[in-house]
């Protein structure tokens, strides 16, 4: 015993560094398809091993790797390694924590079917490779889907009742991401290579609906969907996302941040104005095409807007935002869409936002306020919010900060823009566009009493929806889709105000120690600077304050 002590004693700032980028790469090669998302094509040709063996396999790796990196003595090390130690802790802390705690493999099919459904769009997205070679690629993938399957089939031993639901309405959703997407890569090949296409296509299309069908048969015999309970809730905030805030704390957050942007759209002169109307807007689009290039052509008046009130500088490297459809697959648990930033590995700088299919009709919330003015949230998405954001991060030298992603600082300064850019006078005061604002704010509120409440045992699923529709304003559809999102990924509805908040709460200390040189545009700069880091990281970066770190890990840093 004292042997090993020993040995997890030695680690030096270099050997942790080094051990950090040979978990990088393990994690790449055990996790194909994610790397293949992340922009590194070198396994393109297959999927995730789930069998019981490797699951074990990488479990403990994970584990073994956290105890070194846990019994480490840092008390010697300067702050920029104390940081990284930290960092790369709490990044296997991630791991350990959702292998020993959520369980996946055994619980939740959406795992199978979004490996299928990434596995082809991480091959289509971005024209990395000839269509012919990422058409093989995907050849190959599509071959080992009814085998991934299967496994996952006798992996789900505690499938959950709601989980299975999402699961089989995204695998019969995947058939135009497979029959038409995927099939425009085709052009390149020989007829033999197109025949083993279709046929692989074929063959995968038949293995996830009988998949969906199998999983409706025994619906009624899975489990409920149950809450990870406020103990596990804890350990998140405090050893994952390094956040000094207990449960409570996040949750009367929620109350506060709630009661406030509710009173404020009450204020509004005409408080409708905070429900996108799309009867309200100069033109409706007529068609999808029609409604992508309106939502796209209003970037470079944002980005124009920026530049000249000096609010945030855009490096040179920052490529195009790229608006698309919303493939059907991901409609279940991503009703408004998701933005997908270049990847860690990637040469091409460009990023999208995937936005529901359009329907002038729609009560979905963001189809609503994107066809009324997109700009609110193509800034959360775009520029300056996570597009730009995410690029800088991705740009780092320091390899355990690139690859740390902190979804309350990265959620946080998306929701910051969105009122920086009005408070700055991006939109009138009592316009459309900043009532829209201000419901967006409001149910980012609502997203914390759901998920505090939701996975803490408090609140049912349908009080969840509820809640949603009542206290943060939305619909029904969207507030169906928002609590399987809570449901599913715990934390992540924090993520938004409770970064906003933390960042709110750095201009005024960071404009006292700057005295007359204090400039809110360099306060941007600086603070995105350093990655998709925690708050309390930041903090100590910025402020060299270390309290709210401290109190978060339980550790003294000074």
């Amino acid at each position: 015993m004292h042997a090993v002590l020993l040995l997890f004693a030695m680690l030096t700032p270099d050997s942790l560094r080094s051990a950090a980028h040979e978990y990088y790469e393990w994690g790449d090669r055990q996790y194909p398809v994610g790397s293949s998302d992340s922009g590194k094509h070198t396994w393109d040709d297959r999927l995730t091993d789930y069998a019981p063996a490797q699951v074990q396999m990488r479990a403990a790796h994970v584990r073994q790797l956290l105890e070194r990196v846990r019994h480490a003595d840092i008390s010697s090390w300067s702050k920029d390694d104390k940081i990284d130690w930290i960092l790369f802790r709490s990044q296997l802390e991630t791991t350990e924590f959702f292998d020993r705690v959520i369980k996946s493999e055994e619980t939740n099919p959406q795992v199978y079917v979004g490996e299928a459904s990434n596995a082809i769009f991480s091959l289509l997205k971005k024209e990395y490779d000839t269509p012919r070679n990422r058409a093989l690629a995907a050849t190959a993938r599509l071959r080992a889907v009814p085998a991934m399957i299967e496994q996952g089939k006798r992996n789900l031993t505690h499938p959950i009742g709601l989980y299975a639901e999402w699961a089989a309405q995204s695998a019969r959703s995947i058939d135009p991401l497979y029959n038409d997407s995927l099939m425009t890569l085709a052009r390149g090949l020989t007829p033999a290579e197109h025949d083993a296409l279709i046929a692989a296509k074929d063959g995968a299309l038949q293995s996830l609906h009988a998949f969906a069908d199998w999983l409706d048969a025994r619906k009624g015999s899975m489990a409920e969907w149950r809450a990870m309970g406020e103990q596990n809730y804890s350990y998140m905030l405090h050893h994952i996302l390094l956040l000094p805030l207990s449960t409570r704390d996040v949750a009367h957050l929620g109350e506060v941040e709630l009661a406030r942007y509710r009173a404020l759209e009450a204020w509004l002169p005409d408080p409708s104005l905070a429900d996108p109307n799309p009867q309200r807007a100069k033109s409706i689009p007529a068609d999808q095409q029609a409604f992508l290039a309106a939502y796209q052509s209003r970037e470079q008046e944002m980005i124009d807007f920026l530049k000249q009130k000096r609010l945030v500088t855009i490096p040179d490297y920052i490529g195009p935002f790229i608006i698309r459809q919303l493939p059907e697959a991901f409609k279940p648990t991503s009703p408004g869409g998701f933005m997908n930033p270049p990847g860690l590995y990637d040469s091409d700088n460009s990023g999208f936002y995937f936005i529901p299919t359009y329907n002038p009709q729609s009560r979905n919330f963001y189809i609503r306020a994107a066809i009324e003015d997109p700009r609110p949230i193509l800034g959360h998405e775009g520029i300056p919010g996570h597009f730009l954001q995410i690029s800088i991060a991705n740009h780092l030298p320091d390899e355990i900060r690139r690859h740390h992603g902190d979804t309350v600082f990265v959620e946080g300064w998306a929701l910051y823009g969105e009122e920086m850019l009005f408070r700055e006078g991006l939109y009138p005061p009592d316009s459309a566009s900043a009532g829209q604002v201000l419901r967006l704010a409001r149910y980012r509120a609502a997203r914390i009493g759901v998920d505090v409440n939701l996975q803490t045992g408090k609140w049912n699923f349908d009080q969840a929806v509820n809640y949603f529709m009542e206290a943060g304003g939305l619909d029904r559809e969207s507030a169906t889709g928002e609590a399987a999102g809570a449901a599913s990924s715990p934390t992540q509805k924090i993520s938004y105000m409770t970064g906003k908040w933390q960042i709110m709460r750095l201009p005024g200390r960071y404009r006292d120690a700057k005295g007359a040189s204090f400039r809110l545009g360099q306060f941007h700069d600086d603070l995105i600077a350093s990655g998709s880091l925690p708050l309390s990281v930041k903090t100590w970066i910025l402020l060299d304050d270390p309290s709210e770190l401290e109190k978060a890990t339980g550790l003294t840093l000074h």
